[in-house]
């Protein structure tokens, strides 16, 4: 084996030297971020770091790479991806290349290690600092979704179209206005407000509350108008020790930065251990401020909440009060289906709805004026409150009556 290897290296840096006149040598990366070539190959994608396929390892290899548009995609729609598969990749602002070959060894073919090659440590050490910086740039203008499955964890990323302005975010007003401000002190002048009161550079913030009434609006608001790196990580039964070490690295690697864990209260019992340890870690949460979002605040670990520096506040995301649910009624009503009498009858009607049990409300309105001409909104109200009862009391009964049609 080291014989192929040795032939390998060998016409690699062969061709290296033909390219920039110098002597390259194979360097070893231990990097924290090990999602660091994904983010690589993404810069690549976008052209928005200066590269060149210097050669092909192996005529008979595959040297083109189609996949999918994300990870979840339910079509078989493929676009052409670089790889560093049977390739030699350089990169000519730091003459540093990457290769991943493919070796046949004990009876099986190799292609899972990555190989980098620089002319000195300092040029291959300002190439990492470039593609950091670049990545954090990138991420600026966009939410990185992570969810950790059987395979490990996937990334994809949220576009500004899902992004919400905090102004359409329906919220008590003395609740936005403490969200806000504890994010915005955050990232203000790089921490400049902790510096100058001697405070750790971290904060955690939790949002709990019954499903429907926004958290997750709430927190693309947040994300949407911060000017920091977001990544959005997704709890499931896959999450442990590793990946939950994988999060906080690739965190880590773009403060001052946004950690959004959504279902905080799925989190294994078998790995709380190790995520209160990165909770707790001085190192592992500097420059980080963490969301943590959940529907059940009964199954959260008190060890989350009663101890300070995991979570400094929780703040209750409630169904909404009348003045915030006819606020938010007049703007649904876009084409003025209701005068101010329906708006405000239909919102002392709605006590205890949540804001996405509201949309239904008005879709089962406009469904009816589109067909009926009638709006027939006591009726959709009266159905969704007994939807609303039965939920509470965990007591559905069989009923073929459907709201708005």
């Amino acid at each position: 084996m080291y014989a192929h290897y040795a032939s390998l290296f060998k016409r690699i840096t062969d061709q290296l030297h033909i390219k920039n006149n110098q002597q390259s040598a194979s360097i070893k990366l231990n990097l924290n971020n090990t999602q660091f070539n994904q983010h690589l190959i993404e810069l690549m994608h976008k052209n928005l770091i200066n590269h060149e396929v210097l050669a092909t390892i192996y005529e008979a290899e595959p040297t083109f790479n189609l996949e999918p548009y994300s990870w979840d995609q339910q079509d078989d729609a493929l676009h052409e991806v670089p790889t560093f598969r049977n390739k030699l990749i350089y990169y000519p602002d730091y003459e540093v290349a990457i290769t991943q070959p493919v070796l046949f060894y004990e009876e099986s073919w190799n292609s899972d290690e990555v190989f980098y090659f620089a002319p000195n440590v300092e040029k291959m050490q300002l190439f990492i600092e470039a593609v950091n910086e670049q990545l954090r740039n990138v991420l600026m203008t966009q939410v990185s979704y992570m969810i950790d499955t059987e395979d490990g964890i996937r990334r994809s990323n949220i576009g500004d179209s899902e992004l919400i302005k905090r102004e359409d975010v329906f919220l008590e007003e003395h609740l936005r206005r403490n969200i806000f401000r504890s994010i915005d002190e955050f990232f203000k002048d790089n921490g400049e407000f902790f510096k100058h009161y001697g405070l750790p550079y971290k904060r955690g913030i939790l949002l709990y509350g019954a499903p429907g009434n926004g958290k997750t609006t709430l927190v693309k608001s947040i994300t949407g108008s911060v000017d920091a790196p977001v990544v959005y990580w997704q709890i499931t039964e896959h999450t442990d020790s590793e990946s939950i070490q994988e999060v906080f690295r690739l965190v880590n690697s773009m403060t001052p930065a946004i950690l959004v864990i959504e279902d905080i209260d799925s989190m294994p019992d078998y790995v709380r251990s190790v995520f209160l340890n990165m909770l707790d870690g001085a190192h592992s949460r500097h420059g980080i401020f963490v969301i943590g979002t959940t529907n059940y605040p009964e199954r959260i670990d008190p060890a989350l909440i009663n101890r300070a520096g995991r979570f400094d506040r929780a703040y209750e995301i409630k169904n909404p009060k009348k003045d915030l649910r006819l606020e938010y009624l007049k703007t649904l009503d876009i084409r003025s289906l209701l005068d101010s009498e329906a708006i405000d009858h239909i919102a002392k009607l709605s006590k205890g709805l949540s804001m996405s049990q509201l949309s239904e409300l008005y879709m089962s309105i406009a469904l009816n004026w589109h067909y009926d001409k009638e709006l027939r909104y006591e009726e959709a109200v009266a159905e969704l409150q007994k939807q609303r009862k039965s939920a509470e009391k965990n007591d559905w009964e069989d009923d073929d009556r459907s709201i708005g049609f």
